[in-house]
């Protein structure tokens, strides 16, 4: 009895509690989210249950609502999320209860062949392309109404808890902002990434950039973190060109002022094309244009938005042969549990801005009004 005592017996079990709280929870497909109780199973072996402290909202979301982006229903959106570790699953060695810390929508094992190969970022246990909506074990810890609700991409932010596995956490900075670095768990993280470490930008180069949104922005800072010396800016919407060009754009265009193909009007203005491209949108034709206003013969296109679902892309194999490149970037190359923290780091040292991609903040109970935000443009 007196060895009982000694053990801090009523801690552990209050950890393996399940959790009832406030979930935005998608139930179909093109209906908006219903604000409802779920219940937060506790974490198994090797996973943590977190308190989400302030997510985004990124265009990949709307994508599942639309359909554009196929997931099983019903379903708990989000991926762009800072909080805190409330508790863990028995063998969790990289965090515990009270660290700060982001999820990772694309998580780091340290042990497939993506994560020790330095050329790639994609593990194998990432939920991106498989669309399972569960954990790692093939089962969900969320509940609703006795209905099972599916996770997505193993993060799943809109809820005031949430459970992921280790390998899909990164511990950062105690004393980072979470309403601002949440932004580092996706949408900054994935433009200025793809500027730095996937296309690997050069000092002195010429960068297009189409689609002005958060993720676009940070692909505006990347290219300038780089030292490019031209980065054009493409968007329909001109109520975002004055941002882009505080972040680093030394051109902004839209399309709708031409009367010929946007590629054509910057292989004009570039004397040939740009160095380097990025669609940040997530469009068939808009993908088709930043490939083939590259430079003929070196130009290199990254693809960052999300690809449409059961779509393709045709176009002239004559861009590929004479030299150009097309790559794809998910997370912006980097490798999360290893890059997180120190871009957070970053951010700290004031080595980059994340407010001027902040425009609103409200209760996540108004989340179906942040996506109107996000569809208007605003």
């Amino acid at each position: 009895a007196d060895l009982k005592m000694k053990v801090p017996f009523p801690f552990f079990l209050l950890c393996l509690q399940v959790i009832k709280c406030k979930a935005a929870v998608l139930w179909e497909v093109n209906k908006p989210f219903s604000i409802e109780e779920v219940e937060v199973a506790p974490p198994k072996e090797h996973e943590v249950r977190i308190k989400i402290m302030a997510t985004g909202i990124c265009r990949s979301d709307d994508h599942v609502i639309t359909g554009a982006l196929v997931e099983p229903f019903p379903i708990i959106l989000g991926h762009e999320a800072a909080g805190v570790v409330e508790s863990v699953g028995q063998g969790v060695t990289s965090v515990k209860p009270g660290d700060k810390v982001v999820p990772l929508f694309v998580p780091q094992c340290g042990e497939c062949n993506n994560c020790l190969n330095s050329k790639g970022n994609l593990c194998i246990n990432t939920d991106l392309g498989t669309r399972r909506g569960l954990m790692p074990d093939g089962t969900t810890r969320f509940t609703c109404k006795g209905k099972a609700i599916h996770h997505f991409l193993g993060t799943s932010t809109f809820t005031e808890y949430t459970v992921v596995h280790e390998s899909a956490v990164a511990k950062i900075d105690s004393a980072a902002p979470l309403e601002k670095v949440c932004l580092i768990g996706c949408g900054f993280s994935t433009g200025y990434g793809a500027a730095l470490q996937t296309a690997k930008v050069e000092p002195g180069s010429t960068c297009a950039v189409f689609g002005l949104g958060g993720v676009g922005l940070s692909a505006v800072m990347g290219c300038k973190a780089a030292g490019a010396a031209r980065i054009i800016a493409v968007d329909i919407n001109k109520d975002k060109f004055a941002k882009a060009k505080e972040l680093g754009a030394t051109d902004c265009i839209n399309p709708k002022d031409f009367d010929k193909p946007i590629h054509e009007v910057l292989t004009e203005m570039t004397g040939g094309g740009v160095d380097y491209s990025f669609e940040v949108i997530g469009r068939t034709d808009t993908m088709t244009a930043a490939f083939a206003c590259c430079h003929y013969n070196y130009g290199v296109s990254v693809i960052v938005g999300v690809p449409p679902a059961a779509q393709n892309i045709t176009f002239d194999p004559m861009l590929l042969f004479t030299g150009r490149s097309w790559k794809g970037s998910v997370f912006g190359g980097w490798k999360g549990k290893d890059a997180v923290p120190k871009l957070v780091d970053d951010y700290m040292k004031k080595k980059f801005v994340l407010d001027p991609l902040i425009t609103h903040t409200l209760p996540w109970t108004k989340i179906n009004e942040g996506f109107d935000l996000l569809r208007t443009g605003k």
